[in-house]
């Protein structure tokens, strides 16, 4: 149960409705189980800034690899796992599109961190549902501590991109997850619950901004890894242990 849990949440922030239609088992047991995830460190969970009532819950995938490294290492020193070179890394080609309702500092800033550590092999594009114009705070921490220039960054409407086709369509806010359009081909769609780091006081904010870039420079390593990765071969019958 727990690994399965861990499997939806390694693809996709997942309340708990949705885990139990996945998962297919009662909410009280998922909610158990989530619970001893929780109390392991392996997955965290945030309030919903669409409904307070629902919370969103992550899976820390750098701590998972951690440990998965350390039991490899333990058991045998050839089992010891390697982490993954993202820089440079992804399926050339591939189309993301990354939605928040402001358009105006998470999305901004994943669309930038991928298109940059990805070499520009990923062509990563972002929008929102009501755009405004980009956050100082955005352009300075990508600036200063990622070295990536977003001066030149536009608000766009995500109606811009309808009728387009993408690979990967990530929901960056709650309140954008709830209004996100369908788009052909149906793309893999997953949601990164990150919190507005905007409070109002530019000054203020500026450490929950550093926070959320760091958060989204995870994220997309991530992402870039599951871009490059080859796509499974299904085992047949007599392959099958």
């Amino acid at each position: 149960m727990r690994w399965g849990l861990l499997g939806e949440l390694a693809r996709s922030d997942r309340m708990v409705s949705e885990l139990t239609g996945l998962v297919g088992q009662p909410q009280n047991l998922v909610s158990y189980h989530l619970g001893k995830l929780r109390d392991a460190r392996l997955v965290s969970a945030r309030r919903s800034s669409a409904d307070r009532r629902d919370a969103y819950y992550t899976a820390d995938l750098t701590r998972l690899g951690d440990m998965l490294s350390a039991v490899g290492a333990a058991l045998h020193p050839g089992l010891r796992l390697t982490t993954p070179v993202t820089d440079g890394a992804g399926s050339a080609g591939a189309r993301v599109l990354f939605l928040c309702t402001g358009n105006s500092a998470r999305s901004q800033m994943a669309e930038a961190l991928t298109r940059a550590r990805s070499g520009g092999q990923v062509e990563a594009y972002s929008a929102g549902s009501q755009p405004k114009a980009l956050h100082p705070n955005a352009v300075r921490v990508m600036r200063d501590e990622h070295g990536i220039d977003l001066s030149g960054h536009t608000p766009k409407h995500l109606s811009e991109f309808a009728g387009q086709r993408f690979d990967r369509v990530i929901s960056l806010c709650d309140r954008v997850r709830e209004v996100c359009p369908p788009f052909p081909g149906g793309p893999e769609a997953s949601h990164w619950s990150i919190p507005n780091p905007d409070s109002g006081d530019d000054e203020a904010s500026y450490p929950a901004f550093q926070d959320t870039a760091t958060e989204l420079e995870d994220r997309v390593g991530f992402l870039l890894a599951t871009l490059a990765r080859p796509p499974a071969v299904a085992m047949t019958t007599e392959e099958k242990p």
